[in-house]
């Protein structure tokens, strides 16, 4: 028997290499890091879910296909009749999924870069070959590269977020069908921040055979019941539903977000008032000088700032956390990312953030 035992004889040198996503602690602080709606349920309707919570049967397993949710959901999203949906702990459950069903030997997994960490991450845990196409510098697509690329690479998967995190803008849609029509593969549409773009290729399922679509309630206010779904044809939903584990919707989720999509009137009204305040606080920061801020359809704000990591720190500091994005693509230079928040909190940010500017000059 050996004396001691070694990680590195043991798990895969590309995991090794990795740094674990990082989510740094928030308590006490106003938290604008993670994309998250700032605004709590009603409490007639939290006190509907206390009485469900009462009487859920959390000694037995949830109902494993989910069945009365996938039909909750399948009318508040407008899901297409001709579609199947998959439910996952998450999107990220899901890309996961999608991409352990595509690790064929020598597979890629494409997508525009900069993009949503977890595209990368996922593919990596997964042993396939990960390409990242950079956007230009306005963050559009570069369809001429994205083109090249799909010629060169031929992936199985490629991954498009829209509205795009962490940039916000949401991408030409002609450009996105064209990439569509000229995979291989299949192309999944990941539009988590849907409430707030008033854009969806939802109606295009039925036109695409290699068309996929991923949501998430995460950006509507139910982060913490962790729901993500993909919607597809059953061709294609019939084998990813081979790689999801059981049960992994727990009862809590099902029973909660069935219910609160029997309300969706609230999670609209909620999304109008994160557009509005959207709207003000860019005003705010367009005005500032020496910060540029980058156009957005989804709960966040992209901008550029000298010294970004010392402006990150000095929030930080001040009470206030948001997303320094700093070193992890050339096009992400100084940049800061700011999810927008309450009124309240998005006036504290943008005040705080002018004092900094102020007391550097």
């Amino acid at each position: 028997m050996p004396n001691s035992y070694d990680p590195d004889q043991i798990i895969r040198p590309e995991i090794l290499a990795l740094s674990a996503y990082h989510v740094p602690p928030a308590t006490g602080m106003i938290k604008l890091d993670a994309m998250e709606n700032p605004y709590a349920l009603p409490l007639k309707l939290r006190d509907e879910i206390s009485q469900l919570a009462a009487g859920a049967p959390v000694n037995r397993y949830p109902d494993a296909s989910a069945a009365s949710l996938k039909a909750s959901l399948r009318t508040a999203l407008g899901v297409p009749d001709e579609m199947d949906i998959l439910l996952g702990n998450g999107s990220d459950e899901i890309i996961q999924i999608i991409a352990m069903a595509a690790a064929k030997p020598g597979a890629v997994l494409l997508s525009a870069e900069p993009a949503f960490a977890m595209f990368r991450m996922i593919a990596t845990f997964a042993n396939l070959e990960y390409v990242g196409v950079a956007l230009k510098d306005d963050f559009s697509l570069d369809l001429e590269a994205m083109l090249a690329a799909i010629a060169q690479h031929k992936p199985a998967v490629i991954f498009l977020a829209y509205p795009n995190n962490p940039s916000g803008n949401l991408f030409d849609a002609d450009a996105v069908l064209q990439i569509i029509q000229a995979t291989p593969g299949i192309v999944v549409i990941d539009e988590a921040y849907h409430a707030f773009a008033d854009a969806s290729l939802m109606d295009k399922l039925t036109q695409y055979p290699n068309l996929l679509l991923m949501r998430t309630l995460s950006k509507l206010g139910l982060a913490g019941l962790r729901l993500g779904l993909l919607v597809g044809r059953p061709e294609w939903l019939l084998h990813l539903e081979k790689m999801r584990l059981p049960y992994n919707v727990g009862i809590m989720t099902q029973l909660i977000a069935q219910t609160v999509l029997s309300h969706t009137d609230i999670l609209l009204q909620q999304a109008q008032v994160i557009k509005a305040g959207r709207a003000k606080m860019y005003r705010r920061l367009a005005e500032l000088n020496g910060v540029e801020a980058f156009p957005s359809d989804a709960n966040f704000i992209l901008f550029r700032i000298d010294d970004a990591r010392a402006v990150f720190d000095t929030l930080k500091q001040r009470g206030i956390l948001i997303k320094i994005l700093d070193g992890t693509h050339p096009l992400l230079a100084n940049c800061l990312r700011v999810t927008v928040g309450t009124p309240e909190e998005n006036t504290q940010f943008c005040e705080t953030l002018q004092t900094i500017l102020s007391e550097t000059v």
